[in-house]
């Protein structure tokens, strides 16, 4: 109901369709002949989420009532997107849940929902955090509708204040069926440190296995001028020197750690102003020997010019886990090409080991829009490179 002294009505209803979140940072691009500069302007991200109630009449005639009651206020939010079941049963008289509490967004001094077989959220204080469960301000009593309920029918999701950033809507299928839909600014966004991942040469390597590349919507191209006098030849004048390279990704997380290190690894982009690290995918580099432990050359067939194989960063796909290298010299072996790597790899490197480029890429978009299933979570990212 609406706002009573500090006390925020609370949207307590169940989610029943996909959830959309949308991340939004600002970065400004200042780009150079040479490369770019990139200063981001807010370094936490705004967080908006879309919500699709499933409600029956009466449902529908409260989420009315308390929009138009609080429209302009805060609310409490739960975000079902992070939610998790607990560990073990829950008892009447608990102050305890034992859960994964560095999978979702939870705090002590915060709010926490418990629904119970997919109803409405109750709202708990959080006196303290530890790794393993949560420890309540006050011990669990009308919370729960039995003395003891099976964790499986238990949902906990962290509570964040937000605000409507658009009107409720309300679609009624029939008088006592209908899908209300409410969008929440949400308020006090957290620090989430970087997750870990593959490194080289200081930056993160992106290798999650549901990356899927797009190589039919890939763009390549160059910053230049087309000067047409009407007159004459057209003449092509380059404006930078970075050859640019737009393709789009997609990233899937199924279950709760990988939805989080999902979610760590967009909050370490910042938008557009953090470069990484991203294999190809296209095994350019196609070997025509097998390669001793020790031997820091490679006979590739050939791909490019000799002179364009140096400064390039590989990655290879050894059996026990990936390699990268650097190319740091090139030169004619009959009909092949040798490349020198800059160190060798320790292990003998098979003739099937598929090589693929590594280019420096950043996103291209300061919003990210996340769909979250009952099963996964998925996004797809636009992304150009800076740089080989």
């Amino acid at each position: 109901m609406p706002e009573a002294g500090n006390v925020l009505p609370i949207w307590a209803f169940p989610v029943a369709q996909e959830i959309t979140e949308v991340l939004e940072w600002r970065t400004d691009v200042l780009s150079s002949h040479a490369g770019e500069q990139r200063i981001a302007l807010r370094p936490r991200p705004r967080e908006i989420v879309t919500f699709r109630h499933r409600l029956d009449a009466l449902g529908m005639a409260r989420a009315a009532e308390l929009a138009r009651a609080g429209f302009a206020g805060d609310w409490n939010v739960p975000l079902w997107h992070m939610a998790l079941q607990p560990n073990a049963d829950l008892v009447q008289g608990d102050t305890e849940i034992l859960i994964p509490t560095g999978l979702s967004d939870l705090r002590a001094g915060g709010l926490v929902a418990i629904a119970v077989d997919g109803g409405d959220a109750a709202v708990m204080e959080i006196a303290t955090v530890q790794a393993d469960w949560l420890i309540l301000a006050e011990p669990l009593v009308l919370q729960l509708p039995s003395p003891t309920v099976a964790a499986q029918r238990i949902t906990v999701a962290p509570i964040r204040a937000g605000i409507l950033t658009s009107p409720v809507e309300i679609a009624r299928r029939r008088q006592g069926d209908g899908t209300v839909t409410a969008n929440f600014l949400l308020r006090n966004a957290p620090e989430i440190a970087a997750p870990t991942m593959p490194s080289y040469l200081g930056r993160p390597v992106q290798t999650d296995p549901s990356l899927v590349r797009r190589p039919l919507t890939a763009s390549l191209r160059r910053a230049v001028e087309y000067v047409d006098n009407g007159f004459g030849p057209v003449v092509v004048e380059p404006m930078r020197d970075v050859f640019e390279r737009n393709e789009t990704i997609t990233l899937k997380a199924q279950g709760p750690t990988a939805r989080y290190s999902l979610r760590r690894w967009l909050w370490s982009l910042r938008g557009r102003q953090a470069s990484f690290w991203l294999p190809t995918w296209g095994y350019e580099l196609q070997l025509c020997t097998a390669m001793t432990s020790g031997s820091v050359l490679m006979r590739v067939a050939p791909v490019a010019s000799l002179d364009a194989y140096i400064g390039r960063r590989i990655m290879l796909e050894m059996p026990g886990a990936l390699r990268f290298r650097t190319i740091t010299a090139a030169s004619a072996d009959g009909a092949d090409h040798r490349l020198t790597l800059s160190s060798s790899l320790g292990e003998p490197v098979p003739l099937t080991t598929k090589v693929h480029f590594l280019t420096t890429i950043r996103s291209d978009a300061d919003r990210v829009e996340i769909q979250h299933g009952a099963v996964a979570s998925e996004m797809t990212l636009p992304v150009v490179g800076v740089g080989a």
